[in-house]
């Protein structure tokens, strides 16, 4: 899945260059203990370290003005074949409160190769770490900290690491492991079932549900909520897609189609302006209104309107802040990597992807390309891994030795797209939505963000049918990029419009 990789994010792993490979979709059964012959490793010829009983501890949180006293449970469940053969184990991290029938969501994040611990210790778990911000560096501390923005006040918490991810594994050679884990339809499949055994298991058929993925794991969102609805009978309340990659053919053809260049011209603006300290709601919205307009068609206009190519290169130059000769050479089309070189080549630096604000030192400067890694990607994967292995092993006690993946660049160069897979999840967010009344989807990005870029969500929920009432799909940005939840007062906002959305029910 290299176009993934190239345009999603975070959890995404979109270091240029990696590759894709196979696919297929298969059932498992209900869950085993984690001590049996079958789930130990020594399966299918296998002779790995058996993955330990769940274990469980009692923590307490402070947030929203009140302590929150909860269990957390590191554990695992297996991963069965039409003959019931377990193939694989997928481990998951809960956080469950006291209370009746109490809401549960479940989280995933991208990649693909990406574990959830980026939703989990920095977005909307108990605990934080601190990451993905301009001034973090990947060897300072990494200290877990009450996190205000957790949701675990009005729902319990599920954090699931897809098969390669975190400590999840294959229990297959590796042929059967792209078969059966790393392709597109597969991956949809076995962790709605992993959805389903988790509430089996628990008791929780009963609760309300929810579903919550970020970058990759945007585009899983409506495909797993429709796969549940539809073949293993278990409907989602609600969706929370964060940065989601919700259509990767959008970005493809950058010889005609204006929408490459739509989608990241708002983001680079919006950069722009936080540089100059007025990035606002407001100040945003004319500049949304002019890329769906007057840009869009001058574009399409090409050479035969040299006067509105003019004028419209002065304004992409007036919105962005970027050298004038450097938008006119570009022709108005603003290509991400060169724009991440161009705005701190001053100053020896490269912009993110993920947040074109966040930066770091360019080590290769007179380059014609960009030779080095995301200044995100490679600050994050020290502090999250740390955190989460200590956390895991140590604060709750789930003693194993194996590696701890928290994006996995062999899975992601494993990773092959089955035929629709180009088509996105547009088509099953709308499937989800119509099957069900009562379905909420709240979609939400940073305005920084050019791998997972917000335009894209705005013109996709745009052309979707109301389907009753239309404010059941609802697209928010807030200041910030890919991990917008970063910021403490983007985080907030976030909470606040998840919360309306949960209390819709």
């Amino acid at each position: 899945m290299r176009k993934i990789l190239q345009t999603t994010a975070l959890a995404a792993l979109v270091i240029a260059g990696l590759q894709s490979a196979p696919s297929m979709a298969h059932g498992h059964h209900p869950a085993a203990t984690p001590a049996s012959a079958s789930t130990s490793g020594q399966a299918n010829g296998f002779h790995l370290p058996a993955f330990p009983a769940d274990a469980h501890i009692s923590q307490t949180t402070r947030a929203d003005g009140r302590t929150l006293k909860y269990t957390v449970t590191v554990g695992s469940l297996p991963v069965r074949d039409d003959k019931g053969t377990v193939i694989g184990q997928v481990m998951f991290t809960a956080y469950t409160m006291p209370g009746k029938n109490r809401p549960v969501t479940f989280a995933v994040n991208g990649g693909p190769g990406a574990s959830s611990v980026f939703l989990n210790f920095g977005a909307i778990g108990p605990k934080k770490v601190d990451f993905g911000v301009e001034g973090d560096t990947p060897s300072e501390p990494a200290v877990l900290h009450d996190n205000p923005g957790t949701w675990l006040g009005f729902t319990d918490l599920v954090f699931i690491d897809p098969v390669g991810t975190g400590f999840s594994r294959a229990l297959v050679d590796q042929k059967k492991a792209v078969k059966d884990f790393y392709s597109t339809d597969s991956d949809i499949h076995y962790l709605s079932r992993i959805i389903y055994d988790w509430l089996l298991k628990n008791g929780r058929m009963e609760s309300r549900k929810y579903l919550v993925g970020e970058s990759y794991g945007g585009f899983r969102g409506p495909r797993i909520t429709e796969y549940l609805q539809t073949q293993l009978g278990v409907a989602m309340n609600g969706v929370v897609l964060l940065s989601p990659y919700l259509d990767p053919g959008a970005s493809d053809d950058r010889n005609v189609s204006p929408l490459p260049w739509m989608l990241t011209l708002p983001s680079i603006a919006a950069a722009h302006l936080e540089r100059e300290g007025k990035l606002t709601a407001q100040a945003m919205q004319p500049i949304i209104d002019y890329t769906r307009t007057t840009y869009a068609s001058t574009l399409m206009e090409g050479r035969s309107n040299p006067a509105a190519t003019a004028a419209m290169i002065r304004k992409v130059t007036a919105l962005t802040g970027l050298d004038p000769t450097f938008v006119k050479e570009s022709g108005g089309r603003l290509d991400t990597q060169a724009y991440l070189r161009e705005v701190y080549r001053a100053e020896g630096k490269l912009g993110s992807r993920y947040d074109s604000n966040v930066t770091a030192w360019d080590p290769f400067p007179y380059a014609p390309h960009q030779r080095s890694g995301d200044p995100i990607l490679n600050g994050i994967i020290a502090p999250t891994t740390t955190a989460m292995v200590n956390f895991i092993t140590q604060t709750v006690g789930w003693k194993y030795d194996g590696r701890y993946n928290a994006l996995s660049y062999k899975v992601n160069g494993l990773w092959h797209e089955d035929k629709d897979a180009r088509k996105g999840s547009v088509r099953q967010l709308r499937e989800a939505v119509a099957n069900d009344p009562n379905l909420h989807v709240l979609i939400a990005h940073g305005w920084d963000d050019l791998s997972c870029p917000f335009m894209a969500s705005l013109l996709i929920v745009d052309q979707m049918p109301a389907m009753g009432n239309p404010d059941r799909v609802q697209v928010k940005e807030y200041p910030g990029g890919h991990m917008f939840y970063a910021r403490p007062a983007s985080q907030a906002m976030l909470l606040k419009d998840v919360k309306k959305m949960y209390g819709a029910h």
